[in-house]
């Protein structure tokens, strides 16, 4: 059994000078630190000076997009994805793929991020990737069949999954790549084959004008509509983005159960705006955080984009009406409840995903303002140990399970 001690904290609140017991790949339980004698513990992490979060969970990723950070800021979305990063993406090599997902995947654990959320080509690669650091991760084929992609053909979304769907920390999605490249058959086709296995369907929603409009001349429907009239609007859906959507819209999302990815750094950067995430979250939507990846934000961090979340948020809706409890919920217990998975609070018979961050620095005093200093202080270079599924993957910058790969270009 290990202990890992310090200041616990999640949804439900701050825990002072308590220890998390991990048994195999759980929590075991929480309970003051004088206590650990009481248990046959053979290992113990942290320290007073420690903050123990549950694992963030990035719940919308390209990880292997870290090839393209730094090129092509400060350009509008649809002349970024049409002009510089598609015929980019035409040319990977599955070797080269691999690599960049590597790294990505390293960044974001190193941040904090516990579980991602990837949509991307070449999915298996992802996902040895993923299986080699021993991230949990829940993966997607991008497929479409409206725009003449060769790495996106659709069979290949529905044979990845079958590949993928017994593996422990590896669970396959199915990854319609956005409304604007993906007709009504095939979504009809994706909503059939996910009820049938049990699915999660991954998708982009209205993430730029460009979509918006593409698909109202082509179905006569606004983007949520149309996902609900291809049947695939549900809680089984984790729709990125979600900017564009009019007030119907959010009404008939909140109502079918599905989930927003919200990526608030990435399309602020690329549209310059933000999705209705405060009345989603008003109606009772379920609403998770994700990066998106470091061509469009730059980063992997988790830490900083709960700042961004809820400062970008009060930009939009106010400065009252979003804040640190409500996106710390999103990074935590929202993305546990978009994935199904038991996480994001840190309590007995829980997935052992945490999260240490070293509160011995300068931007963490005064003491005793935890869930301020985290949302708005801290960043992912805070963060010193990582544990998934109760193993130490992450310490000190060194990834035990791994031979660190090259990092020059």
């Amino acid at each position: 059994m290990k202990a890992v001690t310090g200041t616990v904290m999640d949804i439900r609140g701050v825990v002072e000078d308590a220890a998390v017991l991990i048994e195999g790949e759980l929590i075991y339980d929480v309970i003051p630190r004088d206590r650990i004698g009481e248990y046959d513990v053979d290992e113990v992490f942290g320290g007073r000076d420690y903050l123990i979060i549950p694992g963030l969970i990035n719940a919308h990723t390209h990880v292997a997009m870290t090839r393209f950070r730094g090129l092509g800021d400060d350009l509008p979305l649809s002349t970024w994805l049409n002009d510089l990063i598609w015929p980019m993406e035409r040319e990977w090599s599955r070797k080269e793929l691999r690599r960049w997902a590597l790294l990505g995947l390293m960044e974001a654990v190193s941040n904090g991020s516990t579980t991602v959320n990837d949509h991307y080509f070449f999915a298996d690669e992802i996902a040895r990737a993923a299986r080699e650091i021993g991230v949990r991760a829940f993966i997607g084929q991008t497929v479409m069949d409206l725009v003449d992609f060769p790495l996106a053909e659709p069979e290949e979304g529905f044979k990845f999954f079958k590949r993928w769907k017994n593996e422990e920390l590896i669970t396959p999605t199915l990854a319609p790549h956005a409304t604007d490249t993906v007709s009504r058959d095939l979504l009809e086709e994706i909503g059939d084959f996910a009820k049938r296995e049990n699915a999660l369907i991954h998708i982009h929603l209205s993430q730029s004008r460009e979509e918006v409009r593409e698909v109202k001349e082509r179905e006569g429907l606004y983007p949520v509509e149309y996902l609900q009239k291809a049947g695939v609007l549900g809680r089984n859906l984790i729709a990125a983005h979600g900017v564009y959507l009019n007030e119907k819209e959010v009404g008939l999302f909140a109502k079918s159960g599905a989930t927003l990815a919200h990526c608030p750094t990435s399309l602020a950067k690329l549209e310059g705006s933000i999705a209705p995430t405060v009345e989603l979250w008003k109606l009772g939507a379920n609403v998770a955080l994700g990066n998106d990846c470091a061509a469009s934000n730059n980063s992997l961090d988790m830490v900083v984009e709960m700042k961004m979340a809820a400062i970008l948020n009060k930009v939009k809706a106010g400065p009252d009406k979003i804040g640190a409890k409500e996106v710390f919920h999103w990074a935590t217990a929202g993305g546990a409840k978009a994935l199904g998975i038991k996480a994001g609070i840190l309590e007995k018979g829980y997935l052992a995903d945490l999260v240490l961050i070293n509160t011995r620095k300068l931007h963490f005093l005064p003491e005793g303002h935890h869930l301020s200093h985290l949302v708005y202080a801290a960043n992912g270079s805070d963060v010193e140990m990582v544990f998934i599924n109760g193993e130490l993957i992450y310490s000190f910058g060194e990834f035990p399970r791994i031979k660190m790969p090259s990092l020059s270009l």
